[in-house]
């Protein structure tokens, strides 16, 4: 389930924030309750700016807090957002939750927000997050060399995906339709 993250979530969110094994190829690191406390308030910042849309993922099987997920990079006029800044506690990698969101956020996308297109990205060696994201159905559209710097100094190849709306029918039952979401 997904709740429009809070700087109340903090408490819940910072066992799972915490764990450094989120963060070796991600742009962010986190890695005290004060660098939590300002991703958030930069994730509150940019949603009041109109240009995020960021959740806390709760699990309700496990009954906690599980991670945190964004619209991002919205560009209402051209309808197209970007699903990402996704971390999940690590022993719930494989369980079914990330899908379950995905498909809750693809589908408000294409079937509430009536968007063209829905943007993934990642780093080149986040093999685990690739693979996800073409689990979702997407298409991997191609690399962007040394486009980003992460928190560790290290450049970046950023691997782009989308989904366009007029594939998200096919994709919602193939992909999605054998689980009771």
């Amino acid at each position: 389930m997904l709740q429009p993250l809070q700087l109340e979530h903090v408490d819940a969110l910072l066992p799972v924030a915490l764990d450094p094994s989120l963060w070796t190829v991600q742009l962010t690191k986190l890695e005290t309750r004060e660098d939590l406390e300002k991703y958030i308030r930069k994730a509150l910042a940019d949603r009041e700016a109109g240009v995020s849309m960021p959740f806390a993922i709760f699990d309700k099987e496990a009954n906690r807090f599980a991670g945190s997920t964004r619209y991002m990079e919205m560009v209402l006029p051209h309808k197209r957002v970007e699903i990402g800044s996704t971390w999940i506690t690590p022993a719930l990698h494989g369980s079914g939750l990330n899908k379950a969101m995905k498909f809750a956020m693809l589908q408000h996308a294409f079937e509430v927000m009536e968007l063209n297109r829905v943007e993934f990205k990642t780093d080149e060696l986040n093999t685990q997050s690739r693979n996800a994201i073409l689990s979702l159905g997407c298409t991997q559209e191609g690399i962007f060399r040394r486009h980003m710097i992460t928190s560790t100094g290290r450049v970046r190849n950023t691997v782009y995906f989308s989904l366009v709306k007029e594939e998200w029918p096919e994709v919602k039952q193939r992909v999605f339709g054998k689980y009771d979401f």
